[in-house]
């Protein structure tokens, strides 16, 4: 697989392209932490009330146990006490309820931070890169074919090359079709050079004379 063009200016613009995303990602994942640390110090009201209402519970519990065994009195002095823990409870509810919405909360913004910036990349950058390594990957497979791969190339080139670049040279349509040696190096030089690569390939299948 080609993931990187072999010319020099593409190919620090591919790596510079991937750094930052690559640095986008790890920004966002340490912002996003950042935010849901931040947002969770908002549960501490909710803690408070928990607290409060645990502990005014468990006093009101601890007093009505204490008053109901009182004579006469006690289980009516018993029942008020308890209707004091229930306050007590509802406190408590309150506290967890906000502690659950801040969780909620917290959770929520930091999966907004990450997600918006990798669909981003998932939609720009990484269909330009994908593209990028399909097409440079089977063009370098046609380069390392040598003559055979070459004529596809050339052939290539003249269905996707600009027409005013074309006509700029020679008749390179007649070159192709009696097939002039320099008139397909050329073609299928530009066709590699529009994906990055090197005119030249590295292999031996590309040092093969041809036959013709």
């Amino acid at each position: 697989m080609q993931l990187y063009a072999e010319r020099p200016i593409r190919r620090t613009a591919q790596l510079v392209s991937d750094l930052l995303a690559l640095l986008l990602v790890v920004f966002a994942v340490w912002l996003a932490t950042s935010v849901y640390d931040q947002v969770l110090k908002l549960r501490a009201p909710g803690d408070g009330l928990v607290n409060a209402g645990t502990g005014l519970r468990g006093t009101f519990d601890g007093a009505a146990n204490s008053a109901g065994g009182i004579p006469l009195v006690g289980d009516a002095l018993a029942n008020a006490l308890h209707g004091g823990s229930n306050v007590g409870t509802q406190l408590a509810d309150a506290g967890r309820w906000q502690i659950e919405a801040v969780e909620s909360l917290a959770w929520w913004m930091a999966a907004i931070i990450v997600v918006l910036p990798v669909l981003t990349l998932v939609v720009t950058w990484l269909p330009l890169r994908w593209h990028f390594a399909r097409q440079a990957t089977a063009a370098a497979r046609l380069r390392a074919l040598g003559d055979e791969g070459l004529d596809l190339l050339a052939l290539r080139a003249l269905t996707t090359q600009p027409l005013r670049r074309l006509a700029s040279g020679d008749d390179v349509a007649t070159g192709w079709r009696e097939r002039d040696r320099d008139v397909i190096e050329e073609l299928a030089g530009r066709e590699l050079a529009r994906h990055g690569l090197d005119r030249v390939s590295a292999g031996p299948a590309a040092a093969r004379p041809s036959g013709r």
